[in-house]
């Protein structure tokens, strides 16, 4: 609960105890007596937690009485007399009208203002009225629901401008989070993640590489605030480029101890699966236009691979919490959870064990504080191989699983003449997953401790002490048997491997606040010094074969870097109307040399609340207005090596050895360095406005941006004998962007038994680069970028366009609108057909994103639903491309393959690599979920009781012909489907 409310309910109580102890009788507690009827009830907050000391009056009089310690209250109405009214400090009040029955349950609901009235940002927090710059706030009643196994999911939908893209259907996959758009191209585009005032780690851990969020309990979090323009990102200074968000956890503060459990179980089942000849339509075609030697590689069987691979997948999501006060001084919460998620492809699963412990004691009456957190997780990760989701759609649905003999562990394989599998054939899609035991362990803790003294000489200022340490390690190990088709070349695989990352954190700031009444203004000064360590080690591992011959080996690292930071900020406001806010941050980083390790961004921004003017304070429409402007820079120096400044000569291990005669030395190898790295560095400006009508029943905000990038940190090709390599990461280049966002949230119906809650977001973002080359060179298309298909990169960034668009031909049709094979538009018009007849044709990145939510609630009954749309994203349908034309039927003499539906639409002979064809419009709508909900209330005086029902990833609409439009870099290559999942949900309170 908010802590604000939180206090003032404290505060209310202890006056109504000081009044009932001294004996003192006011007006409003008089009961009257003669011709009345006894009113009885019981009051609950928004939790279900009976309330203690909230006055209830009959209206029109002076009659009334405060509820007890278990929120009942009985009071003695005059006849006439046909309302009670409750009110609480912090909550609405609220009339209601006496039943024929004379008793009453009633919940109040805090105010909104009272709830959402302060905002955590960096490095202390700000009342939202007071914010100068772009901000989002959300809290845990804001949050998506359903089983979800990593925090950014909590939030996914909700916020202009921010996108959260899942990589795959893989409960072990994690996500992509752009805020903006992201602000480079080959660094980091990832936003800074802020636990608990810990900044955490970027990237992921070996075990669970892509998935490092997902080691947080999301049941634990309390808030999530999105920091996106420079204003209010700038005191984070060379880690906030493209944005921050910031997690608070749950922590204790009541007198009285709660117990909370719930549980959700769940059902994921398939959705859309890439769309193959069925085994009769294969067998058909291979009859109708197959050679006499392919005819006789069809079987007799009919096996619908996706079937083999895929199943519908049980997850549990338990969390037990405990939270109150010991004694009067140290309030407390303690959780653990449990989660387990089986995937879709059936050797998938990821498991997570949690653990937290919140005390937040305060001495020598609140002027210290004292916060302490410590969140603990243990991962065991099952990995299934992925390559079955291809092999599944190629492998001949005409032959069957299993061969009935004992070779290659009994799955029938494509064997060549002398009865081993053939180079190049397609692997049994089961055995793939079935002889692959690829499993991981992580175990992460993340602990501070926050110290915050309110000096008493000096009450205005106060100093602030936050230690952080976050520890990882991740450690595991794969075996396919010699048996496997899939290692036989080999003689299997066998190894293990581990890695451990630690990230030291050391804040100190002072902070002075101070209300001068004499001149209307307040001053929020603070000035803080930052130390942050990062240390990376993993040993060498050897991937050897089952007979332990080495196979392959990948060198130990040992990887360390610091930042050290000093800060400043100012928060000025006049009259509570006009505001400033002033930011500058100087950063060291140990991943640039000497001369440009230090780098000093300042921001700096402006508020005006109109509404608070004397001609519109007292307006019965308009409850808030305020404009903001804002301007700062920011920088960037995540995603380059921590020594790429320096010569670093690596040192060969005992398996790359240099033979002298019959003796080998190990050698030094050179590694690519560029001398003069330095701070890729973002310029943004941000205008906007919030408002609200009807006292905040319509409120939102309207933002719009523009930020220029300068110095990219960008890996391209260099001049030959100029570096170690072709190419390097430097400094070079310019990337600009622009957007709008509106964000729209209303409540069109609030009465007695019936509330209707919406919200709304929309974005528009554009990003060109500017200035990408070394050397100018006319001719050059630009640089090639993106996944490979076929060795062909089909992306490319060039000066004046978006980053990362299609490099492909224009594809001519016949008159029925068929492709024609091999037929191009020559856009030049030179008679050839050839590279310089490729074109830039659109972009993976959206032009546009949407959101929508809504909650509707009547009685004890709850209903909600969330959209989220994508419009002008284009994926390159490699699925298609690669199963869609005829040669891919046969890859080696002793197998055929199965194609793609898309085939019987083109007919090609041949892959068409360059083909926009294969670039589709992915523009999309989706329901992410729906839920059904009844709370029943304290049941027999033993727990308040509320279960709930969930479908998440309900339908997707789009005319995106592949299994997903929603596929990371734009590419479609055997993407793992996002399942459907059903929920039921039981959450208990006592």
């Amino acid at each position: 609960m908010n802590s604000k409310i939180s206090d003032l309910r404290f505060l209310a109580v202890f006056f109504t105890l000081c009044i009932a102890l001294l004996g003192i009788t006011a007006p409003i507690f008089a009961q009257q007596k003669g011709g009345e009827r006894k009113v009885s009830g019981k009051v609950l907050d928004e939790t279900r937690e009976a309330m203690i000391g909230v006055n209830i009056t009959v209206s029109g009089t002076t009659i009334g009485t405060v509820s007890d310690l278990d929120g009942n209250f009985s009071l003695v109405v005059p006849n006439g007399k046909t309302v009670l009214q409750f009110s609480f400090i912090g909550y609405e009040t609220q009339s209601l009208q006496i039943p024929a029955n004379n008793i009453l349950k009633v919940k109040l609901q805090p105010q909104a203002q009272a709830l959402s009235d302060v905002v955590v940002i960096g490095y202390g927090s700000q009342k939202k009225s007071d914010l100068t710059g772009s901000v989002s706030d959300l809290n845990s009643k804001d949050f998506n629901g359903g089983l979800i196994s990593s925090p950014e999911q909590l939030i996914n939908g909700k916020v202009a401008g921010v996108q959260i893209m899942s990589n795959s259907g893989s409960p072990t996959s994690g996500s992509t989070i752009r805020i903006r758009g992201g602000a480079s191209l080959n660094a980091s585009n990832d936003p800074l993640i802020v636990l608990d005032g810990v900044p955490l780690e970027s990237g992921g851990i070996s075990g669970n590489s892509g998935n490092f969020l997902s080691l947080i309990n999301p049941n634990d979090i309390e808030s999530m605030t999105v920091l996106k323009d420079a204003s209010s990102t700038a005191i984070y200074g060379s880690r906030a480029s493209n944005g921050v968000i910031i997690i608070t956890t749950k922590k204790g503060s009541s007198d009285k101890i709660k117990v909370s459990y719930s549980s959700t179980q769940s059902i994921q089942t398939k959705t859309k699966l890439i769309s193959v000849l069925s085994p009769d339509q294969f067998r058909n075609l291979i009859n109708e236009k197959g050679t006499t030697a392919q005819k006789a590689l069809l079987g007799d069987a009919s096996t619908v691979w996706n079937d083999e691979i895929f199943h519908s997948a049980f997850g549990t999501d338990n969390n037990l919490s405990i939270s109150g006060k010991i004694g009067k001084f140290l309030p407390f919460r303690v959780s653990t959870g449990y989660y387990s998620q089986d995937g879709l492809l059936k050797t998938d699963n990821a498991e997570r064990f949690t653990e937290s412990i919140s005390l937040t004691p305060s001495f020598f009456e609140n002027h210290l504080k004292v916060n302490f957190n410590v969140k603990g997780s243990y991962n065991n990760n099952s990995f299934a191989n992925t390559t079955s989701i291809w092999n599944a759609a190629a492998f001949n649905p005409t032959q069957p699983v299993y061969s009935g003999n004992t070779a290659f562990g009994g799955y029938y394989e494509s064997l060549n003449t002398e009865g081993i599998p053939a180079t190049g054939a397609i692997l049994n899609p089961v055995g793939l997953l079935k002889q692959d035991d690829n499993t991981s362990t992580v175990k992460r803790m993340i602990t501070n401790l926050d110290v915050d003294y309110k000096l008493h000489f000096l009450p205005e200022l106060k100093a602030h002490v936050t230690l952080g340490y976050d520890y990882a390690k991740g450690e595991g190990s794969r075996y396919v048997p010699e048996t496997a088709a899939y290692a036989y070349s080999t003689g299997g695989t066998v190894y293990d491997y581990s890695q451990t990352k630690m990230n030291k954190l050391l804040t100190t700031y002072l902070n002075y606040t101070k209300m001068f009444d004499a001149i209307s203004s307040n001053v929020d000064a603070t000035v803080g010094y930052d130390y942050q360590y990062w240390h990376e080690k993993s040993p060498l591992y050897v991937v050897n074969n089952v007979a332990g011959v080495a196979q392959s080996t990948t060198a130990a690292q040992d990887q360390k870097h610091v930042l050290i930071s000093f800060y400043g900020r100012l928060n000025y406001s006049l009259f509570s109307k006009y505001m400033l806010t002033a930011t500058v941050r100087k950063d060291g980083t140990s991943r640039f040399n000497k001369n440009n390790r230090w780098g000093t961004f300042p921001s700096v921004a402006l508020a005006w609340r109109v509404s608070e003017e004397d001609f519109l304070k007292n307006s019965n429409v308009l409850s808030n207005l305020k404009l903001r402007l804002s301007y700062g820079v920011t920088a960037q120096q995540e995603g380059i090596g921590n020594y790429s400044y320096m010569p670093i000569y690596t040192l060969s291990d005992e398996y790359a050895q240099y033979p002298l005669g019959n003796t080998y030395y190990k050698t030094y190898r050179p590694e690519t360095y560029v001398s003069d790295l330095k701070w890729e560095t973002t310029n943004s400006y941000n205008a906007g406005f919030d408002f609200g009508f009807l006292k905040n029943r319509i409120s939102g905000s309207f933002d719009y941006y523009t930020r220029k990038t300068k110095d990219l940190l960008a890996t391209v090709s260099v001049a030959a004998g100029t570096n170690f390599s072709d190419k390097a990461t430097t400094n070079i280049g310019n990337i600009k962007s622009h957007g709008l966002e509106f964000s729209l949230n209303a409540i069109p119906i609030q009465t007695k038994d019936f509330t209707w809650n919406m919200g709304f977001n929309a974005t528009y973002q554009k990003v060109k680069i500017t200035n990408l080359s070394l050397v100018k060179d006319a001719s050059s298309p630009g640089t090639y970028a993106g996944p490979s298909v076929g060795s062909r990169n089909l992306q490319i960034m060039t000066e004046g366009y978006t980053p990362y668009m299609f490099f492909v031909y224009k594809q001519i049709y016949d008159e029925a609108g068929k492709p024609i094979e091999g037929a191009y538009a020559d856009l030049n018009d030179d008679k050839v057909i050839n590279d310089k007849d490729l074109y830039r044709y659109h972009s993976p990145m959206p032009d546009y994103l949407l959101g929508f939510n809504t909650q509707l609630a009547y009685k004890n009954w709850s209903l909600g639903f969330a959209l989220r749309a994508s419009i002008g994203n284009y994926v390159y349908n490699n699925m298609n491309m690669n199963l869609g034309a005829w040669e891919t039927m046969q890859y080696v003499s002793s197998a055929i393959n199965n194609l793609s539906t898309n085939y019987l639409k083109t007919g090609f002979q041949t892959r068409q690599y360059y083909s926009d064809y294969y670039v589709e419009n992915a523009s999309f709508l989706k329901m992410d979920n729906i839920s059904l909900g009844y709370d029943f209330g304290r049941v027999l005086k033993f727990a308040n009781i509320r279960v709930g029902a969930l479908v998440q990833n309900v339908f997707t609409i789009t005319n995106y012909s592949g299994v997903d439009p929603e596929v990371s870099e734009g590419f479609d290559s055997q993407f793992y489907p996002r399942p459907r999942t059903f929920s039921l949900s039981v959450n208990l309170d006592f």
